[in-house]
Parts: C-alpha cells; structure tokens; sequence
C-alpha cells in the first residue's frame, strides 16, 4: 500500500474513531487538510486555534475520550498553546495535530517556524516531532494510548511538510490506539484503608476530577451511603456526587460555603481521592485539615505527597479503589457526626439572596436549573460567573460542568460549549459567561452560527472584570483599577449580527418566564442579563489563609 503521510494521518485517525475535527488550515498544514476533504470525518472549521482546541476539549471532558483538533505552524500553534495548557492542567485527553515547516527549514528561521515541540514540552504530557511519514504508523496510536491511559492529558504531534508530502510504503495497518490497562491499586493498601476508614469517628471523602475520569461516582455514593461519610467536591469535581443527597457538603475552598470548610477543619481522617490538593481547594497548605490523617488516592505517582503529607498513599486508579471501599467498608450509621455536622451547618448557614431580587446571579441560576433536566451540560468561563455556578447550580451528574480549574482560562465557555453539542446533539447545552470573558473568543459566534446548535449563552453582564474588581474592594483597599470597561459592547446586537438570536433579559417584562421559554427551545441563543456590580462571591478564603479564616457571608 502507498499512501502519502497527510493521507497516512488521515486514515489513521480514521481507525482510531475519530469523527470530527476542529482547527483551522495554514500553509504548513494544507497536505492533511487536502487528505481529509475525501474522508468521512467531519471538519468544523473554527475561527481562532484557541477556539478549536477548545472545542476538542467540550468533545473529550464529556465523553471521556481523547478529540482532535488541528494547527498550522507558528502563530497556528501559539494560539492553541492555552488550550493545550489548559487541557493538560485539568487532565483532558487530547491529540493535537500540528503542520511544521520542511524539515530542511526547521532551526532557520522560516516563515511561520516555531519550535512547537519546545513550546509544548511543559504543558503536555507527551509531544512528537515526526521525522518520516512511516513513523506515523507507531506515533498516532501511541498519541491516543497516552491521551486516555494513566492520568489523561494532551499529546501532540507535530508534522513537517516534508513529511506529510512524502509517499510511504507498508503492508497492514498497525493496531489502534486504546487505553492501557487501569492501574490496579495494592491490595494489602487498599486493607489497610479499609481499617482507615472503619476506625475513624469523624471522615470526610474530598473528592475531584479523578473521581469523574476514573467513572467512579456510583461507587463512591456507595461508600458515602453505606459508611455513612459525608463528601465534599473540588470545582472539577462536581456532579462526582449528586446534590441535595444527604451526605453531600458541597464544595470545598477558597469560594466553598463557611460550613463545609469548617465541617473539614473538624475531621479526623480525610479521604481524598482523585485530587492534588491545589491551592484554591485547600488554602493555605500547611493548615489544611492539621488534625486529620490524610488517605490519598491518586493515578499520579507525582501528587502523592507533592503539597499535603498523607498518613497513607496508594497510586493507582481511583476507580478501582472506590469499588473496593465500597465492597469491604463496614456499614455504618455515624450519628454523632452526623449531628454535628447538621449543628455546625445550622450554626453557619448558607447565605441566600431575596428570591424578589430576580436578577441576583444565585436567582437566575435557580431559574436555569429548574428549567433543565440533569444530564443538561453547563460551561463557564472563568470569573465570579464560574463561582456562583460552582456554588448554586444543583450538579448531580457526571461531566455535566464544563469549567476551566487548573489554568482559570477566559474565554473557554464558548467553544467548549460548541464541542460539547458537537459530542451530545440530543442534550441542552448552556454557556454561563461574563462580559468579560465573552469577549475572549466571542468569534466563536460565527461557529455557533454557522452549524445552528443546541447552545444557549448566559452573559452575566455588570461592565467589570468582576472577579478582579471583588479582589480590588477586599484586599486592595477599593483602589479600584484596570477593572471596569469604559465602553459596554452591545452583546444582543453582536450576536444578532452573526447571525444568533439573542436578547437582553433587562428589556424583559417577565425575565424568569422569558428565560425559562428561551431556554426549553432549540438552537442558539445569546442572552445578555445585567447584573449589579455590587454582587460578590461570598465567603471567601483570603489568599495565603487557611480556609477557616474565610469572611464575608
């Protein structure tokens, strides 16, 4: 068989599975885009690289599986950097598929030469720089088997146009990519957690996005029920847990609510599974939970012990923990803990706005939910948006929360929403933004547009960097600057002149009707809600404090 390497990557992709693409085409990568125009994947033409990594990112956060997206070389690559960066920081399968320069131009200085393979040495966890087209053979399955395997992260492979032009020459295509066999945790561990958990008075389950890679959520509300342990979620792990389950406290951090953290200062044995103990989720590290035993469950080698000691540490899949305690942990009915926790839940109530402030963030996500059913997907950009999705909208699934946590990217919600219908025509798709943020990538309407998808846009708009803003008032003494935009973009008029309906909630008679309408019909909308300035993600956990030293609320 001779196939040339762009035709070679193609109809490898092809084998692995992959049915859409999203990226961009340049010079550099023009061979495989020529290959793909006869192939059955799908193409989604995006209108920014970061936009089209994103996007791939929608597809692989809620399915689970690693997406594709594409790049020329220089200022292609450099504008899907943040998305690679962002998908390796929160664990995301992706393969990302570069076009390079010839490879007699690579080190000269050539139009549109970057070194891509430098640049992504730190932000993924592994990249290829291809030398000859029959390499492809072994590089792309081995890109997928390391995206899923382990801990899942970006891969990316970057081909130079030589390469891709060259004809190759083999017998049989090699054996797909497929994720490597689940690490197995130590059984005399997993014993002794066991014991762990059946001998403490007081545990607590904190529980993150390794939870929902692993698909460990059932087993773990097994293990809350039948043990009778309370859990707590990071921001990427919500939906691990169902809200409004007994045993759920909600999440824990620098914008969790007073109880729950103080609810972990009181704990003696924490059971963190699928979590690295980041500094937004356990505050000031060294005062984190000091009085508890920590059992740490984790896929990576490399976060054991990396931020918090732990009493005990197993490596290995959290999954397969998870269906161990499950199976081996006594029952137990834990009531004085139990009534504990009610007291200090009764002793430091959550703080609701007045229902009759209809256009209080808390309030109008209140709407949102009740409007939804549960296997809806929510995105968000970054910013109090984020906190108060994060804090009032009632997850109860799995891959349901679309958010950027580790890298905090603007920008993210609207092309990770458009991925995510690309990935799930038949669910409701909704992107909660800020004004700022939206700006970001709002190019990505002409995408939206184009393909008319099942997306609704929520702009929580008050004319600020709100999240700034809020840090300026608290710690900076009210010297208030670079926060406030001095002109205010007219959201329904820019979304209706690409093409998307869209509407300002604020001319609305009835906004809680109107938007309940808006959201039970199909295809794209935009809807721009203004917001008082005034409101704040409340409490709050000063930055370099423990998470008892929270204010506000």
């Amino acid at each position: 068989m001779e196939i040339s390497g762009a035709q070679l990557v193609i109809r490898l992709l092809e084998r692995q599975g992959i049915d859409i693409i999203c990226g961009i085409p340049g010079g550099s990568n023009l061979p495989i885009y020529d290959a793909l125009r006869d192939s059955s994947i799908r193409h989604i033409l995006a209108r920014h690289e970061q936009g089209a990594g994103f996007m791939s990112q929608g597809m692989a956060r809620t399915t689970g599986k690693a997406a594709v997206c594409m790049a020329t070389s220089g200022p292609g690559v450099t504008n899907l950097l943040t998305a690679i960066a962002d998908a390796s920081l929160d664990s995301i399968p992706m393969v990302a598929i570069t076009g390079q320069v010839s490879s007699s131009l690579i080190g000269t200085d050539a139009f549109q030469e970057v070194d891509t393979y430098g640049l992504t040495i730190p932000i993924t966890k592994h990249n290829f720089l291809v030398q000859s087209a029959k390499e492809l053979l072994n590089v792309i399955p081995e890109a997928f088997r390391l995206a899923e395997s382990g801990r899942p992260g970006p891969v990316v492979i970057d081909v130079p146009k030589d390469v891709q032009n060259e004809i190759v020459e083999f017998k049989d295509f090699p054996e797909i990519g497929t994720k490597s066999n689940i690490a197995l945790c130590d059984d005399k561990l997993l014993s002794r957690a066991v014991n762990m958990i059946n001998n403490s008075r007081k545990p607590v389950i904190y529980a993150g996005g390794g939870v929902v890679a692993a698909e460990g959520s059932k087993d773990l509300i097994r293990l809350a029920h039948k043990n009778s342990i309370p859990v707590v979620t990071t921001l990427m792990g919500l939906g691990a847990y169902p809200h409004g389950d007994p045993h759920y406290l909600g999440m824990l951090g620098m914008h969790g609510e007073r109880a729950t953290n103080m609810i972990m200062e009181e704990a003696d044995l924490i059971i963190a599974l699928g979590v690295r103990f980041d500094d937004r989720a356990v505050g000031k590290a060294c005062e984190f939970c000091k009085h508890a035993d920590i059992l740490h469950v984790d896929i990576d080698r490399s976060e054991i012990d990396k931020i918090k000691s732990s009493n005990l540490a197993i490596v290995g899949d959290v999954g397969h923990a998870l269906n161990v305690f499950a199976e081996c942990v006594d029952p137990a009915i834990r009531i004085g803990w139990s009534a504990h926790i009610a007291s200090l839940r009764l002793l430091y109530p959550e703080i609701l706005p007045d229902k009759e402030d209809t256009f209080h963030p808390m309030n109008l996500l209140r709407v949102v939910s009740e409007s939804l059913s549960d296997q809806s997907i929510i995105t968000t950009d970054v910013g109090q948006h984020q906190m108060w999705v994060a804090k009032g909208y009632p997850f109860r699934k799995p891959r349901t929360l679309l958010t950027s946590g580790g890298l905090g990217t603007m920008g993210f919600g609207l092309p990770t929403a458009i991925g995510a219908a690309f990935a799930n025509p038949e669910r409701r798709v909704v992107c909660v933004s800020g004004d700022g943020s939206f700006l970001m990538n709002i190019q990505e309407l002409a995408t939206l547009a184009e393909h008319r998808l099942n997306v609704k846009v929520l702009i929580m708009n008050n004319n600020r960097l709100g999240l700034v803003r809020q840090q300026q008032e608290l710690f900076f003494g009210e010297r208030y600057y670079a926060s406030s935009f001095e002109s205010s973009p007219d959201f329904t008029a820019i979304a209706k002149g690409f093409g998307v309906p869209a509407f300002d909630l604020g001319e609305e008679e009835n906004p809680s009707l109107f938007l309940r309408k808006i959201l039970g019909q199909d295809g794209p909308c935009v809807i721009n809600i203004p917001i008082d300035l005034d409101n704040k993600v409340l409490p709050m956990v000063p930055p370099e404090c423990a998470n008892r030293e929270m204010i506000g609320g």
